[in-house]
């Protein structure tokens, strides 16, 4: 060990190695390193990895926008993380490192976890165990990670409740509801490349975890130990396993979010194309569209559940690539749709016809636009909502989410409220609008079915009618408190049988959408900036904007800038919007732009944004639509490019 720790000294003499990467590196090797975990260091360092030991340990990997994400499987893989595992398969070990998800850091958050969870409930006078639930999707080590973690709760005196196999994240929510849990964790990366893996953390309300709670739990993690025995056995808790009963539970709510039930029945035309991307939509999704009646096709390959993603560059639906088995299978078949949903089906991405037949694949913000118009309208035709009761109705989205959705609520005289990026954000206005009704209905709250809850809000409350955020994420009801993949797919089938029953595509009925409220376009730009040296580019460059303000892009001036980092900002209910590393530039010409870090990649989003409204009184005419199309996107990918030189110059 002593020769390894002088390599490691002398590296980090050399400038090879960070110092930040050499105290990480010396602090587990001082510890309790595994087998694994010295050997990888020592071939790392004895092959000159340095970069590669740099990125895994030049800091602790930190809470993003809801727990940890990072890389599981290290750009170098080493034999001892390969271990038994053939070339090509699996590694059969984690990636060592103080910035990868392994079990060393799993379970060390999980600690913490129980740990914040036993000082919460003594400090409200409770006694009891703190009980949490796991669940994991398909992506490589997530089912290890998920038995590690319950393991780790037990072992430290908690309760914890495992599914019993790959679950979606939202089930996950809505679990953590119906078994009255204190928290629960989603093993996924989401939509990130194969080699990622994350830790996603709830708190009891069933959402992401917000502030003052996650600043509490972060700091509680920090402060545990690398390593921990475990508690006697006479003090340790018990493992449960669920499954069919919480599926039973949750898909029966589900089904009880569809508004028209009979246009699903009655659109005998309408032929539908779903791929779960190897993912754990597979679970739920075509079950219940063929219950519901929906002529439905899958693409066998990526029904199989598989972390490595065989058949795509990446599992994300937002890109076209991705869906291109599923749009084959639909050209073959003539499928009217084509829908997909990411590993842990909390997103969703669609493919439409357009009016010459063609397959188009839709925005998060179109798809957004589309499911908030289709349920703010349904609602008020089926008279769930009047002039009476609409004030106490509300849409919910994010800021950087198209401002399409504001003017389809304000336009009906519906409140709208924006909130920052993810949808921990939304989650916590749903708990806010909850704590709103008389407590005899908050203590039986979650046994509510949607019509209950509905009326109940309406009456004391504020009903959320629909949110939603532009990176394919959107919920329809709140006995889930995350963006749900599958309550999105039957929301987006719902509004498509709409379509067809009137003799419509999808693609005209967003026209007449654009033609009654202003055609908005949104694009998004990532410039991607990896590794330690990244994380300091990313920071240096989004700070430039509040030290160095922006005067004039694209030949026009900047009007206005807010700095959700610096300002003092309200939302449309009046709450203090929480701080974040969030600029808005607003130009004198109407287009305006965000920027911010992403909170679970490590790159820079740049969000642009640009409209063009009909006259008061009247509506878009064909001709203007047309030229709207062209130009308005035109117009926001011109101020990218103009943007280049101001982003190099504050890079450098």
């Amino acid at each position: 060990m002593d020769d390894l720790l002088s390599t490691l000294e002398a590296a980090a003499a050399r400038g090879d190695l960070l110092a930040s990467s050499h105290r990480h590196l010396v602090e587990l090797l001082d510890g309790h390193p595994t087998a694994v975990e010295t050997s990888s260091i020592r071939e790392l360092a004895a092959g000159g990895h340095w970069t590669e030991l740099n990125d895994r340990f030049f800091k602790k990997i930190s809470f993003g926008t809801s727990g940890l994400r990072g890389r599981t499987m290290g750009k170098v893989i080493t034999s001892a993380e390969q271990g038994t595992a053939q070339p090509g398969e699996r590694p059969e070990f984690p990636a060592t490192g103080t910035n990868t998800m392994n079990y060393s850091v799993a379970e060390r958050a999980t600690r913490g976890f129980v740990a914040y969870l036993m000082a919460e409930l003594a400090a409200n006078g409770l006694t009891r165990r703190p009980r949490l639930v796991f669940a994991h999707d398909t992506r490589l080590f997530s089912r290890e990670f998920a038995e590690r973690c319950a393991q780790t709760v037990v072992e430290h005196g908690g309760e914890a409740w495992l599914f019993d196999s790959h679950r979606p994240t939202p089930e996950l929510s809505f679990a953590i509801r119906h078994l009255n849990a204190d928290g629960g964790v989603m093993h996924t990366a989401s939509h990130n490349p194969p080699h990622d893996n994350g830790y996603k953390v709830y708190f009891a309300d069933g959402a992401g975890i917000i502030d003052p709670g996650a600043t509490r739990l972060s700091e509680t993690i920090a402060a545990q130990p690398a390593t921990a025995p475990a508690l006697p056995a006479d003090q340790q808790g018990t493992i449960r396993l669920i499954g069919a009963e919480i599926d039973t539970a949750y898909t029966t709510r589900l089904k009880d979010v569809i508004l028209q039930p009979d246009l699903l029945r009655a659109a005998k035309s309408l032929k539908v194309v779903y791929t779960a991307l190897h993912g754990t939509g597979g679970v739920h999704v075509p079950g219940l569209l063929r219950e519901l009646g929906v002529q439905l096709l899958t693409v066998p390959e990526q029904d199989i559940p598989d972390g490595r993603f065989p058949t795509v560059e990446s599992p994300n639906p937002e890109n076209a690539p991705t869906l291109k088995m599923a749009c084959d299978l639909a050209e073959k078949e003539g499928a009217d749709l084509v829908i997909g949903t990411d590993p842990d089906c909390d997103r969703m991405g669609v493919a439409v016809r357009d009016a010459e037949g063609r397959l188009i694949l839709l925005s998060g913000n179109q798809t957004g636009a589309l499911m908030a118009w289709y349920r703010v309208a349904t609602h008020f035709q089926l008279g769930l909502l009047n002039d009476d009761n609409k004030a106490r109705a509300v849409l919910v989205k994010t800021f950087v989410t198209s401002g399409l959705q504001d003017q389809i609520a304000i336009q009906n005289g519906l409140p709208v409220t924006n909130t920052l990026t993810g949808f921990k954000w939304i989650g916590g206005k749903q708990l806010k609008y909850e704590r709103l009704l008389p407590p005899e209905i908050q203590a039986r709250y979650r046994s509510l079915s949607v019509a209950e809850a509905r009326e109940a809000h309406l009456q004391h409350g504020r009903f959320y009618v629909f949110g939603g955020e532009e990176s394919y994420g959107y919920l329809g009801a709140d006995f889930v408190r995350d963006k749900d993949g599958n309550m999105a797919v039957l929301m987006f089938v719902e509004l498509a049988a709409l379509a067809a029953s009137q003799g419509r595509t999808v693609a005209g009925l967003l026209d007449e959408i654009y033609a009654e409220y202003g055609y908005f376009a949104e694009i998004s730009r990532d410039l991607k900036l990896e590794g330690a040296e990244g994380a300091a580019q990313i920071g240096k460059l989004v700070e430039s904007y509040a030290s160095h303000p922006p005067k004039e892009f694209d030949g026009s001036p900047v009007v206005a800038l807010r700095h959700f980092g610096k300002d003092v900002i309200h939302d449309e209910e009046g709450d203090l919007v929480p701080r974040e590393a969030l600029l808005f530039v607003e130009l004198a010409d109407g287009r305006k732009f965000a920027v911010r870090p992403s909170g679970t990649e490590p790159k820079v989003k740049y969000y642009f944004f640009g409209k063009k409204l009909p006259a008061p009184g009247t509506r878009l005419t064909a001709e203007e639509l047309a030229a709207a199309k062209s130009a308005v996107p035109s117009s926001l990918q011109h101020l990218w490019e103009a943007m280049q030189p101001d982003i190099q110059r504050r890079l450098a």
